[in-house]
């Protein structure tokens, strides 16, 4: 493993603040003024006594009198001392401002506690290492360890902040394949807000003190005991998938967290019985993305098969568990 050496750029800006924007926060004033940077992180340095006016700092609520000279000193460095690995990753799209990822079953996201390498965000820096230049390696979203399938993964600030944003107004479209214990009639929606869980803090749970948390599902396929459906993120909390469909009845097979042992139907085969025993991971799959290019503003739209083990366990039901 090489470990990045950290890369450090001073960047000075001198920006005046037009007469149109008076009245405004400057915080806010300067987000317009520097499109390729979030207002979050603007804030940040302003806080951080990077940012004078008439070489004094001042606090981010302020009003814009108008004709204000700004000065930034901006300290970029990469936000972390993540290493780069030679990690095969498959790479779907890519262009000079985002990545599309096809990430694995078993690859963590980035690194964390008990995770601190191989994992996804160290196969990019090594695939990437001007990756090293952006917040979380350019990455904008994550997908469980043992869920496979389509992230997007940004190139540059400008399309990280327009990624970040399009995340929040729910404008990035993601449909997953699941795989779900219970014979399902019909699709629906599921609108409950998500939260940590009071009784064990590494589970999510339905909880009224949670976020909003939106999952479209429809059937595919529907089986004697088990369902093939589609689900559709409105909004992407933590593990949203999984706590929905247990919180409706219809835990994913193999998730152990939040569906507990595995079932097996009444009178169920041996073959069908081995196939479920031998399922490792919760049977969820990333299958398609869809979103606003943050440069060109095209929609853009990938779309991958299922995994082998998702494609096995499938033909196992349709033959020893039918409708």
């Amino acid at each position: 493993m090489i470990k990045n050496s950290k890369i450090i750029r001073m960047r000075k800006l001198n920006i005046i603040i037009p007469d149109r924007l008076i009245g405004q926060r400057i915080d806010s004033a300067l987000a317009v003024m520097l499109p390729d940077y979030s207002r979050s992180k603007i804030t940040t340095w302003i806080k951080s006594g990077s940012v004078f006016i008439n070489d004094k700092t001042f606090k981010p609520k302020e009003k814009v009198l108008g004709g204000e000279i700004v000065k930034l000193k901006i300290n970029q460095e990469k936000t972390n001392d993540w290493v780069a690995e030679d990690i095969p990753i498959d790479i779907v799209f890519e262009d000079e401002n985002i990545i599309i990822v096809n990430k694995p079953v078993g690859l963590v996201t980035h690194p964390g506690i008990g995770n601190w390498s191989g994992t996804l965000a160290n196969a990019l820096l090594h695939y990437d290492t001007s990756l090293t230049k952006l917040d979380r390696a350019g990455i904008v979203h994550r997908l469980d360890k043992n869920t496979s399938g389509l992230m997007v993964v940004a190139r540059s600030e400008l399309a990280q902040k327009n990624l970040v944003e399009q995340l929040q107004m729910h404008n990035i479209s993601r449909e997953y394949s699941a795989i779900v214990y219970g014979h399902m009639i019909s699709g629906g929606m599921v609108d409950k807000p998500i939260g940590r869980d009071s009784k064990n803090r590494i589970k999510q749970a339905v909880t009224e003190g949670g976020k909003d948390a939106i999952t479209h599902y429809r059937v595919i396929n529907r089986f004697g005991h088990h369902t093939h459906l589609k689900a559709i993120l409105e909004t992407g909390r933590t593990h949203q998938i999984r706590v929905h469909m247990s919180y409706i009845g219809y835990p994913l097979i193999a998730d152990a967290m939040y569906g507990g042992k595995v079932h097996f139907p009444k009178k169920a085969d041996e073959a069908l019985k081995d196939a479920l025993k031998s399922f490792k991971r919760q049977a969820l799959h990333s299958k398609k993305l869809t979103l606003i290019h943050p440069i060109s503003m095209e929609k853009m739209s990938w779309k991958v098969t299922l995994p082998k083990d998702m494609q096995d366990l499938i033909e196992v039901l349709q033959k020893y568990d039918p409708v």
